[in-house]
């Protein structure tokens, strides 16, 4: 199972948003999703959201929140732990990023861009002010969803 990262950086009521369109052969071509990406050999999710975030966007974060984990079945790839983050406080300037457009989106307009339909669920909780750690399970038949499960703690 690989283990991946993903942020929501928070500023005036927004979050930072990727949106996939550089990247060949990107499962994710499209669609909006946070920053992040997948762990190194022995690296920590809290390693690798650092690493991801400042190579994707040129920030460094000051304060961030472990949310929950996501897992992801599909049916066509191998399966995900997915380490969901929020932050709120960074130092430095964007960059351009190579895996896509970087976009400040008003929190209130993020659920209605185009995303993986699973993303929905747990954007769902991060921006409902739910306190808790989740765990959801997330799964695919190729891009349709065919099972959620949500715990919370």
């Amino acid at each position: 199972m690989t283990i991946t990262t993903l942020c929501y950086i928070e500023n005036d009521g927004k979050y930072l948003m990727l949106h996939r369109v550089k990247k060949q052969n990107d499962m994710n071509e499209g669609k909006w999703i946070g920053v992040g990406g997948h762990t190194e050999d022995q690296e920590s999710p809290e390693e690798c959201l650092l690493r991801e975030v400042k190579e994707e966007t040129g920030l460094t974060l000051t304060s961030y929140k472990f949310r929950g984990l996501v897992t992801f079945i599909n049916s066509e790839c191998e399966s995900e732990l997915m380490c969901v983050f929020t932050a709120d406080g960074y130092t430095g300037e964007l960059i351009e990023c190579n895996e896509g457009e970087l976009c400040w989106v008003d929190k209130k307009i993020v659920p209605e861009l185009p995303t993986w339909e699973g993303d929905k669920v747990f954007l769902n909780l991060l921006l409902s002010e739910e306190k808790r750690f989740f765990s959801v399970k997330l799964q695919y038949e190729g891009e349709l969803l065919v099972n959620t499960e949500i715990r919370l703690y």
